[in-house]
């Protein structure tokens, strides 16, 4: 394990032997994922900027490089398809985002469709669909935000990694990414210049 200042944190091999489920949250220092309204005021470090420190922007690219699946809930789902899919400003960022296979877990939507790009597949039992991909040859496995959705996986012991994109803001009220006692494991912690620290922890329990 190490801090270090800049450097991209060393990803794993991009073809697995088995899939493992990581799921990335970004949070304020005080571990608030999503502020009174909902809203991400607090994020900062966008891989796609010109101005980024090109550490932060090459382990963001490192890491969309080393997933072949998205996983969004209902709720992420719906604030980002009508973004996310027309984001030109996000560059190649983006452009591999839109790429991924996706998967959104959801007991309503019959479809997800995802602009000019290949549409979502919805899923009723989100557990056993990453049971079943984990079971599958590729990359690693995304799970974007989606909180609820999170805490699910958690408890179904199905996620494997979470990734901090520790953001140099406090907000004191909000939606803590965890309810519950989870045990953790530091593999990597990396801080860049823009004030961003990426943790990256294995699950233990």
């Amino acid at each position: 394990m190490h801090l270090c200042a800049g450097e991209p944190m060393a990803q794993g091999n991009a073809m697995t032997a088995t899939r493992k489920l990581i799921v990335q949250q970004w949070v304020t220092v005080d571990n608030i994922a999503a502020e009174e309204d909902g809203g991400l005021s607090y994020v900062s470090g966008e891989p796609f900027s010109d101005a980024t420190n090109p550490g932060f922007k090459a382990t963001m690219m490192g890491f969309v490089d080393a997933v072949d699946t998205l996983i969004l809930g209902a709720n992420t789902y719906a604030q980002s398809k009508g973004y996310w899919p027309y984001a030109e400003e996000q560059g190649e960022y983006g452009k591999k985002l839109n790429d991924l296979t996706k998967f959104v877990a959801s007991s309503k939507l019959d479809e997800a469709p995802w602009g000019d790009f290949p549409a979502a597949t919805v899923t009723r039992d989100p557990v056993a669909t990453i049971r079943e991909l984990k079971e599958q040859s590729g990359k690693d496995i995304w799970l974007w935000g989606s909180l609820k959705l999170m805490r699910s996986l958690l408890a179904a012991g199905v996620v494997d990694e979470i990734t901090l994109l520790v953001c140099p803001a406090a907000r004191g009220k909000g939606t803590r990414i965890f309810e519950d006692r989870h045990d953790l494991k530091l593999i990597e912690g990396t801080a860049f210049e823009n004030g961003v620290a990426i943790l990256r922890y294995e699950i233990t329990n």
